[in-house]
């Protein structure tokens, strides 16, 4: 069933809260232990709060859109009462005095977080899902692939059915890209539109790079679920004075949407089947009524991608040498390899990347009010083998490459949805639809319509391990 199904279903009584949360409970016992996303379960909490929602029902109270459909929580986020540890030892005991505004927000249409969800080592040891506290989160699809990060947790528990919904944070595609590797839909918004506050250590804000990268985004099965998880998350909260009270759903557009289609940005090369996926997603689109056109490039991508990492690794060094310690050994593989390839900058140029940064939002701005929607790859290679990011810098660099239109797009601030395109050579492939700032509708409308004719491609059971021999 899909969230708003099992929404539907506990409001209009055909089954309870708790008999809901009990049977995603059964789905962690059965399938976790194969591919470990669930890092924390919270089950007494959530079967509590399933109770409270059978109740507020008995007593005629009107549920919310999301009524007692269970959700994860990526170990970064925080849950009121609950360790959030950035899947360190360090920061085991470290529990949360209040929820997070997007898992207050998701509370308040009703839904229970199930669980925490794994990632990488602080979000710093790299894409693949592995962290020093719970150790390595498998692909169910194939156990030699990553499940991509880093919300791969979440993206691994919602594809097999631990839980419906999944919250995660994207500042470079780590609610994309483990949405793609594993099959299921994910949403990165606009900058502003979703409150979050990041200040899981203390009380200090983080630097220019940090408030406008990161964002919270949902990830779910269907479109239509991304749909009303994006209506729960946007708004405003006094905690996020980022947060903006722009409409949900924009005018409609005069005329046919124009689509721009850029296979391969920057023209650093793209793999057969990704290439074949964007092709698919593309014919849909023209299909469906939409302008589709092929483009030859994206703004100014390689500038954005290298003032993108002279920023945010200009910001990160000050806290480097006190980071790296709370990394496992070859846990700092990752960032240290970055560190070396991009070194800081001194404070003129920081000023004057600034001015770059802005320059380049004003490209895209331009580019995206000819051609409001924008069809590409989310990763430009398939699935890729758990760690090679941090194995060494020709693996680094391959990630950073594949990877690169959902930086630029982080690095510029718009929306976009992640939606599967099918399964080629075993694996689910995908692509996703970049938009105006504050335009996810539009985004959401043109990933249904490939979602319609393409198909859904989860709940899966996980792949069992293939013998070395048979390989």
């Amino acid at each position: 069933m899909s969230a708003a199904a099992q929404a539907e279903a506990v409001r209009g009584g055909k089954i309870s809260a708790l008999e809901l949360v009990d049977s995603h409970l059964e789905r962690v016992a059965e399938v976790n232990p194969q591919v470990n996303a669930v890092t924390q379960l919270m089950a007494e909490r959530a079967r509590e709060a399933a109770v409270q929602t059978d109740q507020r029902r008995a007593a005629g109270e009107v549920l919310g859109p999301l009524a007692g459909v269970p959700f994860t929580v990526k170990e970064s986020t925080a849950v009121e009462g609950v360790p959030t540890t950035l899947g360190t030892a360090r920061f085991r005991d470290l529990v949360a005095p209040a929820d997070a505004p997007p898992v207050a927000r998701l509370r308040a249409a009703g839904a229970i977080p199930i669980g925490h969800s794994n990632m990488p080592t602080l979000v710093l040891a790299g894409m693949h899902t592995r962290s020093e506290l719970f150790g390595d989160t498998v692909n169910p699809w194939d156990r030699s692939r990553t499940p991509g990060g880093s919300s791969g947790g979440d993206a691994v528990a919602v594809a097999t059915g631990m839980a419906a919904l999944g919250l995660g944070n994207d500042s470079g595609g780590s609610v994309r890209i483990p949405a793609s590797f594993c099959g299921v839909a994910g949403l990165k918004p606009t900058t502003g539109r979703f409150p979050a506050d990041h200040r899981v250590l203390g009380t200090e804000d983080p630097g220019p790079a940090s408030q406008m990268l990161v964002t919270d985004g949902p990830l779910a099965r269907t479109v239509a679920d991304l749909r009303t998880a994006y209506e729960a998350l946007a708004g405003t909260d006094p905690r996020d004075p980022r947060a903006l009270p722009v409409p949900l759903y924009g005018e409609p557009l005069p005329g046919t949407v124009k689509v721009a289609v850029v296979a391969d940005p920057g023209g650093h090369g793209v793999h057969p089947t990704v290439r074949a996926a964007v092709t698919a997603a593309a014919d849909v689109l023209r299909e469906a009524g939409y302008d589709v056109r092929e483009m030859a490039d994206v703004p100014r991508l390689d500038e954005a991608l290298e003032a993108y990492n002279r920023i945010t690794v200009t910001e990160f060094a000050p806290n480097w040498p006190a980071t790296r310690r709370l990394l496992r050994a070859g846990g700092d593989r990752y960032i240290q390899m970055a560190m070396e390839k991009t070194p800081p900058v001194d404070a003129a140029e920081l000023m004057k990347l600034m001015g770059t940064w802005l320059g380049i939002r004003r490209s895209w701005a331009e580019f995206l009010d000819e051609f409001p929607l924008l069809l590409g790859p989310v990763f430009t290679e398939p699935p890729v083998e758990p760690g090679l990011e941090s194995r060494d810098e020709a693996g680094r660099e391959r990630v950073s490459e594949g990877m690169r239109l959902c930086s630029v797009t982080s690095f510029v601030g718009v929306p976009a949805v992640a939606v599967p395109t099918g399964v080629r050579d075993g694996l689910p492939s995908g692509v996703q639809i970049i938009g105006r700032a504050f335009r996810e509708d539009l985004c959401l409308a043109a990933a249904q319509e490939i979602e319609d004719r393409l198909g859904v491609l989860t709940p899966i059971d996980p792949r069992p391990a293939v013998p070395a021999a048979a390989r």
